[in-house]
């Protein structure tokens, strides 16, 4: 069976700041390369979900990571552009600040090897999910574009019929032709917070898309899965749906 071809790679160097998108990637066993390897931390948070993320404070999704050394280990960014359009470097004390203020609380740089997850190591949508809620809810595909939903891979499968993918739960997703090629085993649905609702670009608030994903599918949108085989994922690549 084939569901379709790449349509897009996202990565998110430092999780819940301005995602890049990528013609190539590779999938390892903990995810894409260099996706999601660095957080903040709230240092007064004891729980076990302390990472800064926008929900916390939407602003951090208009930082933007870059790199000015490609010979980085995972491709990792080395500095931050602010929203005021100042360049940081990404550990230096006053990127540190800026976020503790902005957040109102201590914060502090991690890096984790296997990165910083909510459920699993990558996350998958159809393109037809994407283009249906902006349809319904009353925002067109540009107010409800891509980055919104924070995907690793978008998917546009031959049906275009959306949330496709709540039916690859517990089947294997193969990227390439033959059996070389990287794979994801589909392991949940996708239960959307309210990342969803901050616009990318300004980090204002629009209930309205949460309010049709919980009208349409329950909340659910996209699927999470983890990786069975390593390899390479390339925008236009056939995917093809196994067992």
């Amino acid at each position: 069976m084939e569901p379709g071809r790449v349509s897009a790679i996202f990565r998110y160097p430092v999780k819940s700041m301005a995602g890049e998108s990528l013609d190539t990637a590779r999938l390892g066993w903990h995810g894409i390369e260099g996706d999601r390897r660095l957080a903040f931390r709230r240092l007064p948070d004891k729980s076990e979900f302390p990472w800064l993320t926008a929900s916390k404070l939407p602003q951090l999704l208009l930082y933007k990571p870059f790199r000015l050394d490609s010979n980085t280990a995972e491709l990792l960014p080395t500095h931050v552009r602010t929203p005021d359009g100042k360049a940081y470097e990404l550990r230096s004390d006053e990127l540190r600040k800026e976020i503790s203020s902005r957040y109102g609380g201590d914060v502090e740089l991690m890096n984790l090897k296997h990165g910083i997850f909510d459920e699993s190591p990558i996350s998958v949508i159809s393109l037809g999910t994407v283009h249906s809620v902006a349809r319904e809810s009353g925002r067109g595909v540009d107010l409800c574009d891509l980055r919104r939903f924070r995907p690793n891979v978008v998917i546009e499968t031959d049906s275009a019929e959306p949330f496709e993918e709540d039916g690859w739960v517990g089947r294997t997703l193969m990227f390439g032709e033959g059996n070389s090629g990287a794979a994801v085993r589909v392991t949940m649905k996708d239960e959307r917070c309210v990342m969803v609702n901050f616009d990318p670009d300004t980090a204002e608030k629009d209930s309205e898309v949460m309010k049709t994903i919980v009208r349409m599918n329950r909340n659910y949108a996209g699927v999470y899965g983890t990786v069975v085989r390593a390899g390479e994922l390339r925008v236009g690549q056939v995917v093809t749906l196994g067992g």
